[in-house]
């Protein structure tokens, strides 16, 4: 069975509404992706290397990333080979295959937050100012109360102009408590006091947002290790999650910003913003093999309900549903 066609069994009938935003949230890499590689499939009777140095380009112009292309096409020439493939039609399904492969690595990921049960879970968000931090951290006060768990926010971003305000707008907007102090003040000093906040009003789930100056960077991550110090001290164990925000637009940049943070903090997921508004969402990829950091989320839109855990095989449907869709076999 090929892969496509596990790919169909699983989702094509699926009335799970969060395939479908998978697949309309990449339309635009699809688009630019698939249509190359069916260009790509369509002009070559063999399987040579030309065929792979073409396929090589066409994956580092979706910001799969150079390793990753490389360990890429290296497992297809394997697989080919093994397979006897020489049709470069059936290729399509042996790529879609190894992306899932490539992403899971030896074990499949999971994308779950570490939530501790009956016990307050306290999420960091960092990452820099523009990537969308505070909107996420809105939707994910979202989907956590919408699942029933009782969510406080942190405003620990006291420096950018605006970013408390707009903190206190999805707190409204969501129903949940924001703890602040006066722009200016000591990050650190907002955390001590959401912790408490947290602990009396005994909340499940302690969202924080901190700041994100990259260009005062030796400033930044000391401000980052205080706070993450302050919550450990109050909260042992915490910071139960250190979730950096990304712009998936951004492509290669968001790779730099995410070996900046990752030297700096034990980032534990990755939260790709923006995902719907590029052709390059092959930067999934990159980050998970280049850096070893999980995507946990992915924002697939601009609603509410847009912030989606990851699913590899439902990003793979997403790149090749068209042929997933046409898929006779």
């Amino acid at each position: 069975m090929s892969f496509f066609k596990k790919l169909k069994d699983k989702f094509t009938q699926s009335s799970d509404s969060v395939t479908g935003k998978f697949k309309d949230g990449l339309s635009k890499t699809r688009s630019n992706f698939t249509t190359k590689v069916n260009d790509l499939v369509a002009r070559y009777r063999k399987i040579d290397e030309e065929f792979f140095e073409e396929l090589e380009e066409i994956l580092i112009g979706a910001d799969v990333g150079f390793d990753t292309v490389m360990e890429l096409i290296d497992e297809l020439k394997l697989e080919v080979k093994r397979r006897n493939i020489s049709d470069p039609v059936e290729v399509q399904s042996v790529i879609s295959e190894k992306l899932v492969d490539i992403y899971q690595g030896d074990a499949e990921v999971s994308s779950e937050l570490n939530i501790q049960e009956g016990e307050l879970t306290v999420l960091l968000f960092v990452g820099v100012n523009g990537v969308g931090k505070t909107t996420t951290i809105g939707k994910m006060a979202h989907m956590l109360k919408s699942e029933g768990k009782n969510v406080i926010l942190a405003a620990g971003d006291t420096f950018r102009a605006g970013a408390i305000e707009q903190l206190e707008v999805w707190g409204e907007r969501v129903g949940v408590p924001v703890i602040k102090q006066g722009a200016g003040s000591d990050p650190a000093a907002v955390m001590y006091d959401a912790v408490q906040s947290a602990k009396a009003k005994k909340a499940d789930i302690l969202i924080c947002d901190t700041a994100g100056r990259l260009q005062n960077k030796v400033n930044l991550m000391k401000e980052l290790e205080k706070v993450k110090r302050v919550i450990e001290r109050e909260v042992p164990g915490a910071p139960h999650e250190v979730l950096l925000v990304l712009d998936a637009t951004t492509g290669q940049n968001a790779m730099v910003q995410a070996k900046t943070f990752k030297e700096a903090t034990d980032v534990s997921g990755i939260v790709l913003t923006k995902l719907d508004g590029t052709a390059k969402g092959g930067i999934v990829l990159a980050i998970r093999n280049e850096l070893d950091i999980p995507v946990k989320f992915v924002g697939l839109g601009e609603q509410m309900d847009d912030l989606q855990p990851f699913d590899a095989e439902k990003y793979v449907y997403g790149l090749f549903s068209n042929e997933v869709d046409n898929n006779e076999e």
